[in-house]
């Protein structure tokens, strides 16, 4: 297969976020303010690149930050659940400060190898990480383009990336994101990373 540039960007902020409120895949919340300025800056930045194909979530937050982009460029966008983000189960919506001691807990279940362990009525990081590597693999069976977007979710990053980039699942951790950070890496079978969480574009936003 020919090589495809992946750049991977994380959705922009919801209110959520800016709460600091658990938000995986059973909350389908909006964009705020600051996330669709976030939005706007990865359409300009993003659009350089010049991508042929954009793909997201299911969820508002990436459709509506994938959205500046897709019209700028005249693009449509290509949902998949399986890129969803985590489900948190219990933990949907809780402030994290008030949840913190048990995924501290669930951390050092998965740091020690054993990354089958769900978190309570959600998922664990290995299911997550088969259903969002089989989604993917799937967009690219019939890709013959040779940019591709995918807009995407932090937790659900950190898994894709530890695995694609060799870190392993239990270092996922090891992977920082921020709200509207791009990731660039070269696919051709395997991953080399380009770079990570990059944030220029968003540099002056308050």
């Amino acid at each position: 297969m020919s090589a495809i540039k992946l750049l991977i960007a994380r959705h922009g902020e919801t209110d959520y976020n800016q709460k600091g409120l658990l938000q995986g895949r059973g909350i389908d919340a909006s964009l705020n303010k600051r996330g669709r300025e976030q939005a706007a800056r990865l359409a300009g930045y993003l659009k350089n690149y010049n991508p042929d194909f954009v793909a997201c979530s299911s969820l508002r937050r990436t459709r509506e930050t994938a959205k500046p982009l897709t019209d700028e460029l005249s693009l449509s966008v290509t949902e998949s659940k399986g890129l969803d983000e985590m489900d948190f189960g219990r933990y949907e919506g809780e402030p994290y400060l008030e949840v913190a001691n048990q995924l501290t807990e669930l951390q050092k279940t998965w740091l020690s190898g054993n990354l089958d362990e769900s978190i309570p009525e959600g998922e664990s990081p290995r299911g997550v990480f088969e259903r969002a590597n089989s989604a993917f693999l799937d967009l690219t069976k019939n890709y013959s383009g040779d940019t591709m977007v995918l807009v995407l979710h932090g937790r659900l990053i950190r898994i894709l990336l530890s695995e694609w980039l060799g870190y392993g699942l239990r270092n996922m951790h090891k992977i920082e994101h921020q709200n509207g950070a791009v990731y660039q890496l070269v696919y051709n079978g395997s991953f080399k990373p380009v770079y990570l969480n990059k944030t220029d574009h968003l540099i002056d936003l308050t």
